[in-house]
């Protein structure tokens, strides 16, 4: 896998207000931190920042991370820890990065793909389930894979690909329950009813989708998150 140069600036301060006004500038606030090391701030040029977690790596990407304004290791080699995005703009507001070494193993989430078309879905009429969209593994940052592969085409009605079944590149260690199942293929009618039929007791009801309480919204870099009150018990009247 090959590094993506990326570069950035140290920040200034802390705080809503800052980041706000960097944002507007076009600037994403960013943090890279190491293990026993001080955080370092940074700015991150938004169009930069876009190009460099959409290769075809996605967030998985190796980054040779070099920093203006600082005296020493201007260079870092890191890979994208957390993003934070708008939900409405899906716009960038925030990335940290993890500094890694080459020479060390890491683990990190690794999507799934299926390849071909089943039997049971081609020939049986029936309906392909995708139980698990992605993997957690253990490699070598040079190692990471860009998807995992599992071919489906002699998948029919009843039967299911189990993560022991899964091919590992080699070097890398998938370190989820081997039991677990990734694809299966079901009868369509039973599939249907799964969907349709409510529990026993149970009324159906539209979806509600809930907004986030004010005290609930993530805090700013910087800022303490704020406590819910606690109602005091009121005292038995004598």
């Amino acid at each position: 896998m090959d590094l993506v140069d990326l570069h950035a600036g140290l920040r200034e301060g802390k705080g809503k207000e800052l980041n706000k006004k960097l944002r507007e500038e076009g600037l994403v606030p960013s943090v890279v931190y190491k293990k026993g090391e001080d955080t370092v701030s940074l700015k991150i040029d938004k169009k930069d920042l876009f190009k460099a977690l959409h290769t075809d790596a996605g967030e998985n990407v190796i980054i040779k991370l070099h920093i203006g304004g600082v005296k020493k290791r201007k260079e870092r080699t890191v890979i994208v820890k957390e993003v934070q995005r708008d939900p409405v703009k899906d716009r960038l507001l925030h990335v940290d990065f993890q500094e890694i070494s080459l020479t060390e193993t890491l683990k990190v989430k690794v999507p799934i793909t299926g390849k071909g078309e089943a039997i049971g879905v081609k020939q049986e009429e029936g309906v392909l389930q995708q139980v698990l969209w992605e993997v957690e593994v253990e490699c070598l940052p040079t190692n990471i894979p860009e998807k995992i592969e599992i071919d489906i085409s002699n998948l029919k009605i009843g039967e299911a690909i189990h993560i022991k079944a899964i091919p590992a590149p080699e070097g890398v260690k998938i370190l989820d329950d081997p039991e677990g199942v990734v694809f299966s293929v079901e009868h369509q009618k039973k599939v249907e009813d799964v969907i349709a039929a409510p529990a026993e007791g149970e009324i159906q009801e539209p979806e509600v989708i809930k907004e986030k309480k004010p005290e609930e919204a993530p805090a700013e870099e910087g800022e303490k998150p704020r406590e819910a009150k606690k109602e005091e018990p009121k005292k038995e009247g004598k």
